[in-house]
């Protein structure tokens, strides 16, 4: 690869690929598949519970801010917003960032830019890339595979191995729930911290960590703590937060970096919030005591069948570990994979049962897939079982089986995923009602506890359960009399118990926020029933511009 003629002075164009996301259309859009992860993969079956929220294209907005190029990052842009920028500045460089899914948007994409750029140099980089031959898919003079900042550093001649620039994140934007939009509040939203990109557990369906080298391989961004802290304390200040989302693939792994950033908290009283990923042999490297004091309060973890013989699973009783964790206050994310090799129609169910019966507050279900560049995927290539002419778009795990499964046909595979969504709604209820539970659980344990940043994290978050929370769990209880008295029940006896450690601000806040809770819900429901969905807005971010146009 040649540097770029204009080296730092070439412009920048960094675009994710253009909406609408949450419709069909000849382009590989998907109602079923829209751009709301939680809504997509963990709550989709909640109706007007469902927690509704947009990501930024994390990747991108990293490569502008560790470029010296005058660069412009476009996220969700429409057709003709990307053909807007094309024609108004003229680029060097239009890198374009997709999924696997979205090829075909990424092909339109650089047509566009050769007939509106012609002599812009184009780059595609994401998972996309991971496609076999998918250059001859798609019209582009550079694919990059894996991680994109030091590909355009040497690309642009600048410093490949200069230390890593942590843009400010937003972990989320336009978040709703109950037909509620909530404010988009400086420091009301978690931060996203990005230590490192990869994973060395390396399981053998995840298209992460095949992604940035395969099993055992991972690219560190910042490799201590006093490192990740320094990063933080600038995010703090800049985003005025509090909370902060580790997205690393299993944070928890490395120890030495998280019990040094545990001491860097206490040296400076930080009572910062951390949700982060982690496997179960992870997990259990620390005490509960050790999880709360670094501010874990939410964590994500696989929770795979036992008989799948993952090894970040081996040794640890799942059920115990999650309703200990719940215990301690730390809300639980499990994830699990529906179709492994030996799941069959008479005991798929019983797994999805055990599953359930863990009581997380939040649970993603997703269909066991051989995803385009994990060693999964060459497995069923090399066996003939990859299913042919499946479409690229319905390739993500919340559809159908891409592959032949030995005891479970394509159709079959869709109903027991959506049966896995709703039965854990049926039996757990809404997720923002298990959020609460644990919430409390946490407060009761830990209000009296020695260390004061312990005390005023949880303090934090009961004003939330005590307020806005305990309204809609008011509103929650009430709407489920209807459809689940089971749930309704348990709603209730939470309500109480929140009441109880909050008599008059718990009680009043539910009497008069409640019923408007309850109202914009319902509403909620009808909308969706009528077809509505959501789309991102466009954002548009320029750095280093005042010296581009000089």
């Amino acid at each position: 690869m040649q540097t770029h003629p204009k080296g730092s002075l070439a412009r920048v164009l960094l675009s994710s690929v253009f909406g609408p996301y949450a419709q069909d259309d000849e382009f590989g859009s998907r109602s079923i598949n829209p751009m709301e992860l939680y809504h997509n993969q963990v709550t989709r079956a909640q109706g007007s519970f469902s927690l509704r929220m947009f990501h930024r294209s994390w990747g991108i907005m990293l490569i502008q801010a560790n470029i010296s190029a005058p660069c412009t990052v476009l996220d969700f842009p429409t057709r003709e917003a990307f053909a807007r920028e094309l024609t108004k500045y003229h680029y060097d460089i239009v890198g374009i960032s997709s999924i696997i899914v979205n090829v075909r948007k990424v092909k339109e994409m650089c047509g566009m830019v050769r007939e509106l750029s012609p002599d812009s140099t184009i780059v595609v980089g994401g998972h996309v890339a991971a496609i076999p031959a998918v250059e001859t898919m798609i019209d582009a003079d550079y694919i990059v595979r894996g991680e994109g900042i030091s590909w355009m550093r040497r690309y642009l001649g600048e410093d490949e191995r200069a230390p890593i620039c942590h843009p400010a994140i937003v972990s989320a934007l336009q978040t709703r729930i109950m037909g509620i939009r909530l404010p988009d509040r400086k420091g009301s939203t978690a931060a996203t911290i990005i230590p490192s990109v990869g994973c060395p557990i390396g399981c053998n369906f995840c298209t992460t960590s095949a992604f940035f080298g395969g099993k055992g391989k991972f690219i560190n961004f910042y490799e201590s703590g006093d490192q990740l802290f320094e990063v933080m304390c600038q995010i703090e200040s800049e985003l005025k937060v509090q909370s902060f989302f580790i997205m690393d693939e299993n944070f928890l792994l490395y120890r030495q970096r998280a019990m040094r950033l545990l001491d860097r908290m206490k040296e400076t009283g930080k009572s910062w919030e951390l949700a982060a990923f982690a496997s179960a042999n992870a997990i259990r490297k620390y005490t509960m005591q050790e999880l709360v004091e670094l501010g874990i309060s939410w964590l994500w973890m696989g929770l795979e069948s036992p008989n799948a013989g993952y090894g970040k699973l081996l040794g640890t009783d799942m059920k115990q570990l999650t309703r200990e964790l719940r215990e301690n206050g730390i809300r639980v994310q499990g994830s699990t994979i529906i179709g492994l090799e030996h799941h069959t129609p008479d005991n798929i169910a019983e797994e999805i049962e055990r599953a359930i019966s863990y009581q997380t507050d939040f649970h993603q279900f997703m269909l066991y897939t051989p995803v385009p560049g994990t060693p999964l995927y060459k497995e069923m290539a090399e066996q003939g079982r990859l299913l042919p002419d499946i479409d690229p778009a319905d390739i993500h795990g919340q559809f159908k089986f891409n592959f032949r499964h030995a005891a479970i046909s394509r159709d079959d595979s869709k109903a027991f995923l959506d049966w896995a969504f709703w039965r854990d709604f049926e039996r757990n209820g809404p997720s923002l009602y298990r959020m609460c539970r644990t919430m409390l659980l946490g407060w009761q344990r830990y209000k009296d506890y020695p260390d004061a940043r312990v005390r005023e994290r949880f303090a934090r978050e009961m004003k939330k359960l005590s307020r806005a929370y305990n309204a809609a769990l008011w509103a929650m209880e009430r709407e489920f009399r209807r459809v689940n008295q089971s749930v309704s029940e348990q709603i209730h006896r939470l309500r109480r118990d929140v009441e109880k450690e909050f008599p008059v601000v718990a009680r009043v806040t539910a009497s008069v926020l409640g019923p408007v809770l309850l109202w914009s819900a319902r509403r909620e429901e009808k909308r969706l029933a009528a077809g509505r969905t959501y789309e991102p807005p466009i954002i548009v971010q320029r750095s280093n511009w005042i010296s581009a146009s000089g």
